[in-house]
């Protein structure tokens, strides 16, 4: 028998054919992976007393084909996703937020103006610290070292809360 890459060569377009006759159009690497495949595992069952090898690979290679078509057909029978757009339709009716205001003013207590700050922009605006730092027209180190004293102080004070 020939080699598998003079094989491969002379049976790559009975691959293509049996993917545009089974008419895959999603995946086609894939599937052109999955007739390589079966094309040698036709080589090494292949039995020469049966017949000719070349009905014996399209048999194969398209048998191979249906298979992943049928499992890949109920893989996404049983799982379902839904478009993105789905996700833009839903609304959020919930506005409270997760902390609210009044709570993390009391975390505050006992930081300094600028640390307040960073809490506020951080937590209840979401803002980066490069964000803050040019809200308050200030360098994002700046922001950093407030980040710091802030945090030091909030780890002491919830220590003392456990």
């Amino acid at each position: 028998m020939e080699s598998f890459d003079e094989l491969v060569v002379q049976y790559q377009p009975m691959i293509h054919k049996i993917i545009r006759s089974l008419h895959i159009y999603r995946n086609e690497d894939e599937f052109y992976q999955t007739g390589l495949i079966a094309l040698w595992e036709a080589t090494k069952s292949f039995d020469d007393k049966k017949g000719s090898f070349s009905n014996y690979a399209y048999t194969c290679v398209k048998g191979k084909m249906l298979y992943q078509m049928n499992q890949t057909n109920q893989w996404q029978e049983k799982n379902i996703f839904p478009e993105m757009s789905f996700f833009d339709l839903i609304e959020d009716h919930d506005n409270t937020p997760l902390f609210e205001k009044e709570t993390f003013q009391t975390y505050c207590e006992g930081l300094t103006e600028k640390e307040t700050k960073w809490v506020n922009g951080s937590f209840i605006k979401q803002l980066s610290n490069k964000e803050i730092a040019e809200r308050e027209k200030v360098s994002v180190s700046a922001v950093k070292q407030w980040r710091l004293g802030a945090l030091t102080k909030l780890k002491v004070k919830v220590g003392k809360h456990n």
